[in-house]
């Protein structure tokens, strides 16, 4: 994976931060594409094969400023991690405030669409490629007080079943993860409650640990992943085996 290019989306923390360390720990190149203002400081510690970018995910043009800076500074992209997400309050969907509604669904599913269409052209010219995107174990079997997020995330399984079919003979391999909850800032958006029924239901007793989905994303980004596609990966200790 040396001196291969890698767009992270949401790599300031959380999940996208541990698949960018793991990405630049293989001789990587990383941007992390990500509106938290400590992206800068995040990828100033990860030394000079990392870069922040700013850019909104459910905002095309900033999409394209972000991939266009990426290019500009490191190359064409042929490692794409779809990380950046919300969860969004939670609530009953009778109660669900529209707007909330709206922007989880915006960010989770339209921005990823955003992001995938952008980078997609320059992995084709290269006729080489491999994107991840990051779903959950919510995506396929729904949370209760959650129909938003779990709404977006299934969503994000059917784009990445449909886009890894398109492009199965171009030489790109396009897959999703769904992962059980990890302890990620995410959390101070739920409720305790909401987080005891997420604990409850996973098999092993335990939250995911961010080092363990991205060793899982790296495998999916490198060439050793190499006839797998349209696929979803199981990492929610047993709770979504299928």
């Amino acid at each position: 994976m040396e001196n291969q290019i890698a767009v992270v989306t949401g790599g300031a923390q959380g999940i996208g931060l541990a698949v960018a360390r793991l990405l630049i720990q293989k001789g990587v190149l990383v941007a992390s594409w990500d509106i938290d203002p400590g992206n800068k400081d995040a990828m100033a510690d990860l030394g000079s094969n990392a870069m922040a970018v700013d850019c909104k995910i459910n905002d095309l043009a900033t999409v394209e400023a972000a991939y266009a800076r990426t290019c500009e500074a490191f190359g064409v992209p042929s490692i794409l991690i779809n990380s950046a997400g919300i969860s969004g309050p939670n609530a009953h969907l009778d109660a669900y405030d529209p707007e909330a509604w709206k922007q989880v669904i915006d960010v989770n599913l339209n921005g990823t669409f955003y992001v995938n269409r952008v980078c997609v052209p320059g992995m084709k010219e290269q006729g080489y490629g491999r994107i991840l995107n990051v779903a959950s174990v919510a995506g396929k079997e729904g949370n209760p007080n959650a129909s938003h997020y779990s709404a977006s995330k299934a969503g994000l399984i059917a784009l990445t079943k449909s886009l890894g079919k398109e492009l199965a003979d171009k030489g790109i391999l396009v897959n999703a993860i769904t992962p059980a909850a990890a302890q990620t800032p995410l959390f101070a958006t739920m409720t305790q409650t909401h987080i005891d029924y997420m604990k409850s239901k996973i098999p092993m007793g335990r939250f995911v640990e961010v080092a363990e989905i991205a060793a899982m994303a790296t495998w999916l980004a490198s060439a050793d992943c190499s006839f797998s596609t349209g696929a979803v990966f199981d990492i929610s200790g047993g709770r979504g085996t299928y």
